[in-house]
């Protein structure tokens, strides 16, 4: 009897241990259609949009506030995800944008929200209907509905223009033709044009004043500052600046008066560790409501109380949630609220301000939240570099692990100058974390936000301070025993997919393996063909790579180029690429994937045909990561799901590029460039 009791114990204790083991999560709940995203409030909140798909695409939909989301009438048809949308002042029509298979130029779109039609979707009206040319809005007018005021690079593809459309029926007008290299157009509350931004040849950047067609220069920052106005004060005389400039590490909130060039500070991180974050004003009293700054988490400065109020009541609902305010109705009577955190699947609710009523609206992916529980917490920590920089990350451990000797994922951001990892829920981070992986996110020098000698210490140090900044962090999680020595893999987009190739070449002892994703492997030919609107950040991009016109700025490139050290790379690479990519050409991929291959190099090879900088379609997506976590299952012995959905191995096998097959040939300007030493 007593044997019996044991063997039950036994069996109870298995079943208990099984209960508790995290299942693999169906990679479709990370990176497949969320059910509904992106909800907006009409502005008189009668109404609500969202995304979800058709036709297997994330497009637009509406409904009354009152009605079950299955009453929803679809808006659109696009067979490519949008690059955002929103409601007119009136309500009379939404506005989207976007691309061509990824290449980033964008068009404009309008839709009537309120038309009926029997089958299908309502018209959609492109507003900018200009082939290869990438349209930009400045401002949405409140005054006339109607119109917008918008950039347009149809003259001079390196310079956008400033036109006025009418939605209604397309109209153009040219309000300003750009001949004086103009990167930005500023306006009032009264949508007048008062500022316009200039930046030369150095990267030097100075604002004029216009008074009629008097342009008079009021500021100016060199490359490596930066300023940007947030709005305008109340009576419209002064405008708030946010700089960096001087003597100024750390990028403060000010108000300049444009007549007289006066400054007054007012405002900047009270803990004096970040930048300034963000400024949010009410558009009909134009007085402040928040000022927000962004370290490990973000903080809210409220001076507003009726806002604070507000804000604080929502915490009190969700303890232990992030709570942001997603959508509002133009009086801020009623609003859209999004929960979430790092490990929660995210939430939207509609908020009345006035009676506090809280009505849950949708779940982008519900599914996703009945396995919650399953979802790893990200922790913000910090090491030394090889020079004893502190740098800040975040480090994501499985769900159930000892946190020791864990195979580990770097997961490297993109820019890399100015953007930056957050805290927060992050489907990558998830995804690999379920398999079995620890992820860490190092926000190496160059990452924005951490003050400008942070930022501008990423100048002329690729592949090797910031790339430090990286393998340092490698050290760190092996000297605290976290990770395994060798089971360590980097991975990264655009930057980050630079930074695995650089890992893989110029520290090949580290790494087990590398996933490059639409990442630089030449930076003379990632010099040589970004856009042509990207001319007034020519001097910005030599800052941080250096330049090809000096031999001291084509040394550092040599050296600091991937492709030129290809024989170092010994452990097995997966390399990501769309076609369409604008940024980072399909040329770097190929060029690596040749000397990879012609050294007998282990390299798999996925590219897409109808995808850009970053690969939207969920389909491809899937594909992308179902590669990847058999590759990296192969590599370093996490789990993996083996079984995908027919249409997703399909394009995965589309996709498979047969590394044979790849050409490449050198445009004449590259005929030099590899032994240039």
């Amino acid at each position: 009897m007593k044997k019996i009791f044991y063997v039950l114990l036994l069996l109870i204790g298995v079943h208990t241990a099984r209960a508790q083991e995290v299942p693999v999560l169906d990679r479709a709940l990370f990176f497949g259609n969320p059910e509904i995203a992106g909800g907006q409030l009409s502005p008189d909140g009668k109404w609500i949009s969202f995304t979800k798909e058709y036709e297997g695409i994330m497009n637009i939909w509406v409904k009354k506030i009152d009605e079950p989301f299955e009453k929803a009438r679809p808006l659109t048809n696009s067979k490519r995800p949008l690059n955002g949308y929103f409601w007119t002042e009136d309500g009379k029509y939404i506005l989207y944008v976007k691309d061509n298979n990824g290449d980033e130029n964008m068009n404009i779109f309008a839709v009537d929200p309120m038309a009926k039609v029997t089958k299908g979707v309502p018209e959609s009206r492109n507003i900018t209907p200009l082939k290869d040319v990438t349209a930009s809005i400045y401002m949405a007018s409140r005054k006339d509905p109607d119109l917008l005021m918008i950039g347009l690079n149809n003259r001079d593809k390196a310079w956008h223009d400033l036109y006025s459309v009418k939605i209604s029926t397309g109209e153009l007008k040219k309000i300003y033709e750009n001949k004086d290299r103009i990167t930005s157009y500023e306006f009032d509350w009264d949508e007048k044009l008062r500022v316009l931004s200039k930046t030369d040849d150095k990267g030097t950047t100075q604002f004029f004043y216009k008074e009629g067609d008097k342009l008079t220069p009021i500021y100016e920052t060199l490359v490596t500052e930066s300023a940007y106005i947030s709005n305008w004060n109340e009576d419209n005389s002064k405008f708030y600046l946010v700089t960096n400039k001087g003597d100024l590490d750390k990028s403060a909130l000010f108000l300049m008066d444009p007549k007289t060039k006066q400054m007054t500070k007012i405002e900047s991180d009270p803990k004096d560790k970040v930048d300034f974050g963000g400024l949010f004003l009410d558009r009909n009293t134009r007085k402040m409501i928040y000022t927000s700054y962004t370290g490990d988490k973000t903080e809210y400065y409220w001076k507003d109380k009726a806002w604070e109020a507000n804000y604080k009541f929502l915490q009190s609902k969700f303890p232990g949630r992030e709570v942001g305010f997603a959508s509002s109705t133009n009086d801020y009577s009623k609003f859209l609220v999004s929960v979430g955190g790092d490990k929660y699947a995210s939430e939207a609710y509609f908020f009345d301000a006035k009676t506090k009523q809280l009505i849950f609206q949708y779940t982008p992916r519900t599914e996703l939240k009945k396995v919650e529980k399953y979802l790893a917490a990200m922790t913000p920590i910090s090491y030394k570099s090889s020079d004893g920089l502190e740098i800040p990350a975040y480090l994501t451990l499985p769900v159930g692990s000892s946190g020791k000797n864990v195979p580990v994922v770097v997961l490297v951001h993109g820019g890399p100058k100015g953007p930056r990892d957050y805290w927060g829920y992050n489907s990558t981070v998830q995804f690999l974390a379920n398999r079995g992986y620890a992820v860490l996110q190092p926000n190496f020098r160059a990452s924005g936000g951490y003050g400008k000698k942070f930022q501008n210490g990423g100048d002329l140090q690729w592949g090797k301070l910031m790339q430090d900044d990286i393998t340092w962090g490698v050290k760190y999680l092996i000297d605290q025993g976290i990770a395994d020595k060798n089971k360590v893999v980097i991975m990264g987009g655009s930057y980050g997919g630079y930074a695995t190739l650089a890992g893989l070449a110029f520290t090949p002892d580290v790494y087990a393996a590398g996933v490059d994703i639409v990442g630089p492997s030449n930076l003379f030919t990632l010099l040589d063909s970004v856009p042509a609107y990207w001319e007034s950040a020519r001097a910005f991009l030599y800052g941080m790579v250096g330049d090809p016109k000096t031999e001291e700025g084509k040394k550092r490139m040599h050296d600091a180029s991937p492709l030129f050290s290809v024989d170092k790379i010994n452990k097995p690479l997966l390399i990501v690429q769309g076609a369409n990519d604008p940024r980072v050409k399909q040329a770097e991929a190929d060029q690596i994937v040749i000397a990879l291959r012609d050294k007998g190099k282990k390299v798999n090879y996925i590219l897409a045909d109808d995808e850009g900088h970053g690969f939207r379609k969920p389909v491809n997506s899937m594909a992308m990561y179902a590669e990847t976590e058999k590759f990296l299952a192969e590599v370093i012995g996490g789990r993996y799901q083996k079984e995908m959905p027919e249409n997703v191995a399909k394009r995965l096998k589309e996709m498979t590029v047969d590394i044979s097959k790849v050409t490449y040939t050198p445009a004449k300007t590259e005929k030099a460039v590899g032994a240039s030493k």
